[in-house]
């Protein structure tokens, strides 16, 4: 009894205090209104005196039915409150959303009393939600706001009314102004605490791709959900397990038709989650992968025109690496590139090529021993096409070589067999796979041959390079202005990029030149556009072939660029081209100037990758 009198005491405390404020304020307008029109009759000259101004008047008639509208409208409140059956109460909750249609201080007060007493009269819940939503649609944004901010008091004894509220209000992010694009963001955070499951079940229904998707509302509710949901997703996903899995539901039903920046962030957000996290079993890296793999497409028909598709492709296999190295299953891509990329590889365009290389040679090292005996052909076969025969004078791309000659030794470690058929190897595991009674003395000595040149072609370029660092050493020092010094620590960064390539084929060429070669399955190679872990020897002083120090992450860097989702290491590919422009007749390189891809292709075509 004494705690019902004190929430008595209480209520009526709060309506008394809020029935001072407004009738304060109403008065104030009228002895504001009173007194500008007594300064307007001392101010005119008595041959303009005018009798009591009829506009005056109804203005402080306005005032004054303004004050009663919200006297009546307390006297509802206080009688409802007081009330024990408040559902006997119809004529005061009537009463209340009649004067939701009169004066604006009525509709704000009103805005606040509809909700409180919403859920006692169900058979006025058509006729009460109508009056709030005129409310919303009112000119005056104080009532705007003030109705926004009762929105989530509607579903707190009536759940079943939170997807039509979340609908409400996510049309409502469309404000240019700031206090009411704040009040619906207050509103949704409110409605989401409630409710979480039910309130992002109904937030993302807008953030997927629909025909009748407006994208200026869809754009508000990623960002919105970007900013104001993912930064909480401990406070709001309660219970974590399953909320974490509900919300990893809506997104996979959001991502039909996204840009790459939309699609990375949801899946930073995914690996955000504990049921991705370092615990998570590998089952739970494959559901990311599948993901991944169904943004890539992979049970489409490859067209090689298609760019995009390219783009994507590349920027989703190394999405996917770090859960490959987690044990999540390759095959899906490796057969998607097998059976559809490879085979058009000279047909690409010519900045994709080094992006889908340097894919390749990322992923070879989590790749099983059945997808490596199904890839080797196709890589021994791109790598004789880019490791030129002495005689020819071909050019070598550097970086091709570099990119070929790791993912070669990543899958051969695999399978070392399979080589022998491939390269004339003589490898002895007892299987009929050696295939050692058949003659590929020829194939073995075309290889030992390319090899050879590469090393050639590779060490008169280092030389070439060395000097070259010795000259920007001494243009360095004698730089005076910034911008000389910013272009001459280019020119470094581009030497010692290809100093390190270098020194990665170098380090892979030399044990293949036995007849039983062995082959490098660990990570003691750097791939030249990855950071290393550990500081490297001088560039100028690395000894020709000499093993990389280990690196932890070798096969598990990736970028995705927001709203690209391009490849990494766009700038090492630039900065290894020019390092290796013009040095030697054989050592042109080929990217060029990398641009940035076309539109998706895909649904409504929603930006780039």
């Amino acid at each position: 009894v004494a705690l019902v009198k004190f929430h008595k005491n209480q209520n009526d405390s709060v309506l008394a205090q809020h029935k001072g404020l407004f009738f304060a304020s109403a008065r104030l307008l009228q002895a504001n209104n009173e007194k500008s029109s007594e300064t307007l009759a001392t101010a005119l000259p008595k041959d303009q005196e005018q009798p009591p101004s009829s506009a005056s008047s109804a203005m402080s008639e306005h005032q004054s039915e303004e004050v009663q509208q919200i006297e009546k409208l307390y006297e509802f409140s206080e009688r409802l409150n007081a009330s024990k059956d408040k559902s006997q109460n119809v004529e005061d909750y009537e009463g209340i959303i009649k004067m939701a249609k009169t004066s604006m201080k009525a509709k704000q007060l009103a805005s606040q009393l509809i909700p409180r007493y919403f859920k006692f009269f169900p058979t006025l819940s058509t006729e009460a939600f109508d009056a709030h939503m005129d409310c919303i649609d009112e000119e005056n944004i104080g009532v705007r706001v003030q109705a926004i901010r009762g929105l989530p008091l509607f579903c707190k004894d009536s759940p079943d009314i939170i997807s039509k509220i979340v609908d409400v209000l996510v049309q409502l992010l469309n404000t240019e102004e700031t206090m009411e694009r704040d009040a619906v963001h207050k509103a949704l955070m409110s409605l989401i605490r409630q409710d979480p499951k039910a309130s992002l079940t109904a937030l993302f229904t807008h953030a997927g791709v629909t025909p009748t998707t407006d994208d200026q509302i869809r754009e508000k509710v990623l960002n919105f959900i970007r900013d104001k949901v993912f930064p909480l997703k401990g406070e709001l996903l309660k219970p974590q397990e399953e909320m974490e899995r509900r919300i990893t539901d809506l997104i996979k039903q959001s991502l039909e038709d996204v840009t790459g920046g939309e699609f990375k962030m949801f899946m930073d957000f995914l690996t955000s989650l504990s049921i991705f996290g370092a615990k998570a079993p590998q089952e739970r890296m494959q559901e990311l992968v599948e993901i991944i793999e169904g943004q890539a497409d992979l049970d489409a028909q490859f067209d090689v025109s298609d760019t995009d598709h390219i783009d994507r492709l590349i920027s989703c296999l190394q999405l996917a690496l770090p859960f490959f190295a987690r044990g999540a299953p390759t095959s899906r891509f490796l057969n998607y590139l097998n059976k559809h990329i490879i085979p058009v590889f000279d047909k690409l365009p010519e900045e994709r090529k080094l992006d889908l290389l340097k894919a390749l040679a990322d992923i070879s090292p989590y790749t099983t021993a059945q997808e490596a005996r199904q890839m080797l052909p196709s890589i021994v076969q791109l790598l004789k096409k880019y490791m030129p025969a002495k005689k020819t004078g071909e050019e070598m791309n550097f970086t091709y070589v570099e990119c070929l000659l790791y993912a070669f030794h990543h899958l051969a470690h695999k399978v070392p067999n399979a080589t022998n058929s491939l390269c004339g190897y003589k490898i002895v595991t007892g299987q009929p796979s050696d295939r050692l009674g058949e003659d590929f003395s020829e194939l073995n000595k075309d290889f030992t041959e390319r090899l050879t040149t590469v090393e050639d072609l590779t060490k008169t370029t280092m030389k070439k390079l060395t000097q070259g660092m010795t000259e920007h050493n001494k243009a360095m020092s004698a730089a005076k202005t910034d911008e000389e010094k910013a272009s001459v620590k280019t020119k470094k960064q581009n030497t010692t990029t290809g100093l390190r390539t270098c020194n990665n084929i170098l380090a892979m060429t030399k044990p293949l030149h036995a007849k039983v070669p062995s082959f490098i399955g660990d990570t003691n190679i750097n791939l030249s556009w990855k950071e290393a872990t550990k500081p490297l020897p001088s560039a100028a002083t690395t000894t020709i072939g000499g093993k990389r120090p280990a690196n932890s992450n070798t096969g598990s860097g990736y970028n995705v660029s927001a709203k690209r989702g391009r490849g990494s290491g766009g700038m090492s590919n630039q900065l290894v081209n020019k390092a290796f422009q013009g040095i030697s007749s054989h050592g042109g390189g080929r990217g060029g100037n990398r641009r940035r891809g076309g539109g998706r292709g895909r649904g409504q075509g929603r930006g780039h990758w």
